[in-house]
């Protein structure tokens, strides 16, 4: 006996294909909002890796500020042995009236911390000329933290051979190493700033800000500039000032605020502390995203402006123990 077979009717297929739509939207709902998650995610692990290791080098710089190995004296052109090191062609020279990578002389205090607002491209004597104005620079300079034997001397660096009252810096091209004590050693010379630059991302007009370390060398081009962290869009100091002479910050400063005293260190003024800001911004925009957010960087706001950046505010304080000692840290 042949049985009769039905198929579906017209309203059950259109029923059939409804609920299929329903599913097959659903799991594309949550395909779309797995995907827009894991990309805020990792966006935002990029920036906290970002932030974090930008800190983490200008703490680590800032903390060995003015140390001079063994020299038990501020280091100014008067304790040198020898003559000074002539000026550097093509060096990058801070405010004030010897804030070269050298003391030139010792009618001015040698300034070996130094911060600036940017508010032109070429700055320190045009050897930058693509700096981010609204940001800061900042000159640190002091010797590396630890020692080295003579046998270890690079041609292309400067030296600082330091005994307790004396020390002479001299180019690692040098002959001979200048005497100085019998006691003293051997140590790299080093003059580092920290700027920030915007970078073309590929071949793409697009553009990245990115944190710049220059680094002093005995070569022909004196300052090397290296990238240090992508998507750091600012840096903004300030400075932790004892005004009286007690060895207590009386106040913090941004670098347009401070006068020559506080930079050099002398009518018992000194700089104690140094807080700083770093704003780190996504490496690429993101469509779905509007940032209207103001960040606060001490006197300074900046303003998102309703741009498709995602960025994170990052602060640290770091006490300047070598200021004013006689034993390093």
């Amino acid at each position: 006996m042949i049985r009769k077979q039905n198929g579906f009717t017209l309203l059950e297929i259109f029923v059939a294909l409804a609920i299929g739509l329903v599913l097959i939207g659903g799991v594309l709902s949550v395909f779309v909002g797995m995907k827009t998650t894991t990309q805020e995610t990792s966006s935002i692990g990029e920036l906290q890796e970002n932030g974090r290791f930008a800190v983490t080098i200008l703490t680590d710089d800032l903390l060995r500020q003015n140390f001079w190995g063994d020299l038990q004296l501020s280091f100014s052109s008067d304790v040198y042995s020898e003559a000074d090191l002539p000026p550097v062609i093509g060096d990058c020279i801070g405010g004030g009236q010897n804030n070269s990578s050298f003391p030139q002389g010792n009618l001015f205090h040698f300034r070996t911390l130094w911060a600036a607002n940017v508010t032109a491209a070429t700055i320190l004597g045009g050897c930058i000329n693509n700096a981010v104005p609204g940001s800061d620079v900042l000159q640190i300079k002091r010797v590396l933290a630890r020692p080295i034997l003579p046998g270890a001397i690079d041609n292309e660096r400067y030296y600082l051979n330091a005994g307790y009252t004396q020390a002479t810096l001299f180019p690692g091209s040098a002959a001979a190493i200048p005497f100085v004590s019998n006691n003293s050693r051997i140590w790299e010379y080093q003059h580092h700033i920290y700027y920030i630059r915007n970078d073309r991302i590929g071949t793409t007009a697009n553009f990245v800000p990115v944190l710049m370390q220059g680094r002093l060398q005995n070569t022909a081009t004196p300052i090397s500039f290296n990238l240090l962290v992508e998507g750091i869009e600012r840096v903004h100091y300030m400075f932790g000032v004892d005004t009286d002479g007690d060895d207590v910050i009386n106040g913090y400063m941004a670098p347009a605020d401070m006068i020559g005293d506080y930079w050099d260190n002398t009518n018992n003024t000194k700089i104690l502390a140094v807080k700083f800001y770093v704003l780190v911004r996504s490496i690429r925009a993101d469509p779905n995203y509007e940032n209207n957010n103001t960040y606060q960087m001490g006197g300074t706001v900046f303003n998102a402006g309703g741009d498709n950046f995602r960025r994170l505010l990052f602060s640290s304080t770091v006490t300047l123990y070598n200021q004013g000692i006689t034993e390093w840290q």
